[in-house]
């Protein structure tokens, strides 16, 4: 690791200015989960690490009246899983936390941080940048991309690493952030993005800007998640679906559906929603989503299971929202 310049600010306002007179050569640090494994590998090499971890005000979850669920950006998988309302009202959120299955990630990975991390392609990860393009010419096409995006078609191929991003996504959370020009609030669909070019990132965060907060509302009826794993240990999906149903009696009113895992950013399926919206759900209407969750996908050389696993993850997720089981 090369050698670094540490700071540990107490405000808010003190991370961005330290972040801010650094452009390009400074670092957040929250748990350090990715951080720190990015620097060991010489991926980053950021001259000033900003430690944010003292930062009491970004800490916390709490409930906010009618407004939904409060998620400080410090707040940790721990403490996801440790609290009732969440199990009870936001499974799908639950869900997610729980398969992180490391007690040691738990005990130190932060709601800010899982938004925040960098894709685990390891192409990027072998310094090859975001689009691992030689010449112009994709490497991930023609290489090993056994766990790489089915839905989004280029030209980035990572899939976005995030494991609260498709619970967040379906249930219609906002994210908060803070800099240099003061705060602002963005849905969570609209902080993960697929850089289209050399040095565009994975997500909307302006140079000097943390993330703060995350608002979850107040859920309009039964969510779920579902996620199929090459094993139990921990490890990263290979496909996942969250749902969130708003249902008037037996029937959809509105639905959204969640893809994670199988593109550079959690996808929202208008077409999986189409499918199921005015319908009852069964395993035949649940089918049916799944089968419109991937009708776009695009497999590259090595990784056309996922679109089974994808199917099979929304028509699970689907019938367990609807308490229905997960079958």
């Amino acid at each position: 690791m090369r050698a670094f310049e540490y700071a540990s600010p107490t405000t808010k306002e003190q991370a961005v200015e330290l972040l801010t007179k650094s452009p390009g050569e400074a670092a957040v640090l929250a748990g350090g989960t990715d951080l720190l494994a990015l620097m060991k590998d010489d991926v980053i090499a950021p001259r000033r690490v900003v430690d944010i971890g003292g930062l009491e005000e970004l800490r916390g979850i709490r409930l906010e009246g009618g407004r939904g669920l409060r998620l400080g950006a410090l707040a940790t998988f721990e403490e996801l899983l440790d609290h009732a309302e969440v199990k009870k009202s936001y499974p799908a959120l639950w869900t997610a936390v729980e398969g992180v299955t490391s007690p040691q990630v738990r005990n130190v990975g932060t709601v800010g941080g899982d938004l925040c991390q960098r894709p685990r392609c390891w192409y990027y990860r072998s310094g090859l940048g975001l689009l691992a393009q030689d010449g112009g010419r994709s490497l991930v096409t023609d290489g090993d991309n056994r766990y790489h995006a089915i839905l989004g078609g280029g030209p980035a191929y990572f899939v976005s690493p995030s494991s609260l991003g498709p619970a967040l996504v379906a249930l219609g959370a906002t994210v908060r952030v803070f800099g240099p020009k003061g705060a602002r609030s963005l849905p969570v669909e609209a902080f993960f993005r697929t850089p289209k070019a050399s040095g565009e990132r994975e997500n909307a965060l302006a140079a000097g800007e943390i993330v703060t907060e995350v608002q979850v509302p107040v859920p309009a009826g039964p969510n779920a998640t579902y996620e199929v794993r090459e094993r139990e240990a921990l490890d990263w999906p290979l496909a996942t679906a969250s749902v969130a149903l708003k249902m008037g009696g037996s029937t959809v009113q509105s639905v959204r559906v969640v893809l994670g895992h199988v593109a550079p950013v959690p996808w929202l399926s208008a077409e999986a929603a189409a499918a199921l919206a005015g319908k009852a759900v069964t395993e035949a209407t649940a089918q049916a989503a799944g089968d419109a969750a991937v009708k776009a996908a695009k497999p590259l050389s090595g990784n056309g299971y996922k679109v089974q696993l994808a199917r099979v993850a929304v028509k699970r997720a689907v019938l367990a929202a609807a308490g229905g089981g997960a079958r």
